[in-house]
């Protein structure tokens, strides 16, 4: 499964390589899938402490898999709008800011709309949650520490992506 996981990753962004043309973008965005796993890891351990079993069986390393997936939708979003505004003659300082403000709503919907449908597997013990309460788990974990890297740490390396050009001016 561990070679899996990496033919996973590689082919997630050899694929973002050939759609966006570019080898800098999707580096980005693949960063964000090793934090993501880290929420996932953290989750399984908080829940684990409070009493909210999960085994790391099969089932729940499947959904490490599925995170790949899962958390790179979000920085997509924020750097496909910032190549946009880009190429319309933005400034990056300029881009950076209308994509993370334009970008911001959809991707609070998708993750509260994801994480609300995976609350109910995590949290409320019914016949049959048992053998999928890991996954859920990670992926509701993972989803979120994401997004939170997403909307705070890839508008940082989309600007260190673009050098040291304009400074951002402080605020007053």
């Amino acid at each position: 499964l561990a070679d899996n996981m990496l033919l996973a990753l590689a082919l997630a962004y050899l694929i973002m390589v050939a759609i966006l043309r570019h080898w800098g973008y999707p580096l980005v965005i693949m960063l964000t899938v090793p934090l993501g796993y880290v929420g996932g890891v953290l989750g399984l351990r908080l829940m684990n402490a409070v009493g909210i079993t999960a085994s790391f069986d099969m089932i729940t390393v499947l959904g490490f898999v599925v995170l790949i997936g899962v958390v790179v939708n979000n920085p997509i979003l924020l750097v496909e709008r910032h190549r946009k505004n880009l190429a319309s003659g933005l400034s990056p300082i300029d881009s950076l800011r209308d994509a993370a403000g334009t970008r911001l709503r959809p991707i609070m919907m998708t993750t509260l709309t994801t994480l609300f449908g995976l609350f109910p597997l995590v949290f409320l013990p019914r016949e049959g949650t048992e053998l999928y309460r890991g996954l859920g788990i990670v992926l509701l974990f993972g989803l979120l520490i994401s997004t939170l890297v997403t909307l705070s740490f890839t508008p940082c390396l989309l600007r260190l992506l673009h050098g040291e050009g304009e400074r951002m001016p402080r605020p007053a």
